[in-house]
């Protein structure tokens, strides 16, 4: 089906998997000690955005939607935490759990009604406003991802 012109729930879920696409992309083509490489001050690296990608969709569609626990989840208490790597992280490992945290969310996602309303720090949004957010939330990820890769390959060639 071609999304351009397709229905309202099919856009939606088009939009957001361009911009998952779009995350599990920027392991492309780098090492792990480039996946790892800290460019700015904050936490962020490319395998962190990919890391914190997974901790954003488990907090949207696992917690907010499909009523599991933030502790049942393994999520960590803070946003910046999302964005720290263990040893045992790889980009494969990264990787991985983001494409299957991805489809997990796909599924609860097709469970629900785009108007059916959940909560959110007291305030009350529908999956239609959860759809548009994350694809403005991953879509802002992607576009750090892709100053960081820049940055990276801008490092080979000299």
């Amino acid at each position: 089906m071609n999304w351009l012109v397709a229905d309202e729930r099919t856009t939606l879920r088009a939009l957001v998997d361009d911009q998952r696409n779009a995350i599990a992309d920027l392991l492309d083509g780098l090492t792990e000690e480039e996946a790892r490489a800290s460019l700015v001050p904050s936490l962020t690296t490319v395998l962190g955005v990919v890391k914190h990608a997974s901790f954003v969709e488990n907090v949207w569609f696992a917690h907010r939607i499909g009523g599991s626990s933030r502790e049942s989840l393994g999520l960590p208490e803070t946003v910046d935490e999302s964005f720290l790597l263990t040893a045992d992280d790889t980009i494969d490992s990264v990787r991985a759990r983001f494409l299957a945290t991805c489809e997990r969310s796909r599924q609860i996602e097709a469970q629900r009604s785009l108007d059916e309303i959940f909560d959110w720090r007291g305030t009350p949004v529908s999956l239609r406003w959860i759809q548009g957010h994350m694809v403005r939330e991953l879509a802002r990820h992607a576009g750090h991802g892709d100053i960081l890769v820049e940055q990276l390959r801008a490092r080979r060639a000299t």
